[in-house]
């Protein structure tokens, strides 16, 4: 992520919520690669859900965050992993 979209996506997050807040992240995963996101999210509840084709899957984690540079740190995490898409 270049420094300008993360301190732009931070102040989003901010004006949204109120720190803490609940947040829910959202990967659609290649099969195979769910684990490394679970890890991640590893004290927060994770769902998942396969695609029709089971050729990806849907990964869901609700996190309290205490600040938007939690939500930020978690994306960058993510985004090191091959083949994630975060909506």
């Amino acid at each position: 992520m270049h420094e300008d979209s993360i301190n732009s996506f931070k102040e989003k997050l901010d004006k949204e919520y109120q720190w803490p807040s609940l947040y829910s992240f959202k990967f659609i995963v290649p099969k195979g690669k769910e684990d490394e996101v679970k890890v991640i999210f590893h004290q927060h509840e994770v769902k998942e859900k396969a695609s029709s084709k089971g050729n990806y899957i849907s990964v869901t984690a609700r996190v309290m965050a205490q600040s938007s540079d939690t939500i930020v740190d978690y994306y960058i995490k993510a985004s090191k992993i091959e083949g994630v898409i975060a909506l």
